[in-house]
């Protein structure tokens, strides 16, 4: 994958282009604006226009006390001197920026270790699978600032962790520790440390790099597609997704390579059927 034109987020990609890494170390604190917004547009257009089958977002940034962070939130100072209606555009376009990421036919694993405030909660949300170290600190402030969180918090957070748990995080602003996201479903796993957690997502990644990029986009985008469907449209929607491999030879690679793939062998799968990123 082309990892070029990323100015203030840091892409890189393995030498075979499956693992796509995300690094966030930037500004104060990992704030995301404008410039960034554009950029993870870019990277959701170039993951859908490769081969890619996993991403790891991790971040590096710490405070001046050495404090990690993940995302302290959204870039507020760029919008000093805004018209009320460039600020409601704006929290529009950060909304669809994150549902665009969400959709990207790879496996995302994000790895948070230290503050994920705001906005930073709110990324989880593109996430697959999240691990979190002892580190991590979750919280929505907005409603404390008079606004509420725009950018998921409020239209998707309660499918992930239920309307209790989202009304108790928007309308206190409680800070909560790693162990408490893990209990509620914001996170699925705690690691140690950073470095066994990014570790582990590394081993995720590779696991998904074995496998057929078309099976995993048209997995991916039917069990998203799932999401609030109703039980026949959820079948036809697998019934869809499962013969879309089929129709790009996929299913017939697998077949074929059958005993290789039981002996650990990675097959030569084709590159991934464009037209079938749902």
């Amino acid at each position: 994958m082309d990892t070029t034109g990323f100015d203030s987020l840091h892409v890189t990609a393995s030498d075979d282009g499956r693992i796509v890494r995300l690094r966030l170390d930037h500004g104060k604190a990992n704030e995301m604006g404008s410039e960034q917004l554009h950029e993870l547009t870019r990277l959701a257009d170039r993951l859908r226009a490769s081969d890619a089958v996993a991403l790891i977002t991790t971040s590096t940034k710490k405070s001046s006390r050495g404090t990690p962070i993940f995302q302290a939130g959204a870039n507020v100072t760029e919008r000093v001197g805004w018209a009320d209606d460039a600020v409601k555009a704006h929290v529009r376009w950060q909304r669809d920026v994150l549902a665009d990421l969400r959709r990207a036919p790879v496996f995302h694993v994000v790895v948070v270790d230290g503050v994920a405030l705001g906005w930073g909660t709110e990324f989880l949300l593109v996430g697959d699978y999240r691990i979190a170290t002892p580190a991590a600190r979750f919280a929505l402030p907005e409603t404390g600032l008079g606004i509420l969180p725009g950018a998921g918090g409020t239209s998707e957070l309660w499918s992930q962790i239920g309307a209790p748990h989202a009304l108790r995080l928007g309308m206190t602003g409680e800070r909560i520790d790693a162990s408490e996201a893990q209990r509620i479903g914001l996170v699925q796993e705690l690691a140690p440390d950073a470095d066994a957690a990014v570790a582990r997502a590394e081993a995720l990644a590779g696991l998904a790099s074995r496998r057929s990029p078309t099976a995993l986009a048209a997995f991916k985008g039917a069990v998203l597609d799932s999401v609030g469907a109703s039980e026949a449209d959820r079948t036809e929607r697998e019934a869809a997704a499962y013969e879309a491999c089929v129709d790009a030879g996929e299913a017939a690679i697998g077949r074929a390579h059958f005993a290789a793939i039981r002996a650990g062998e990675v097959p030569p799968w084709s590159p991934r059927r464009r037209g079938g990123d749902r």
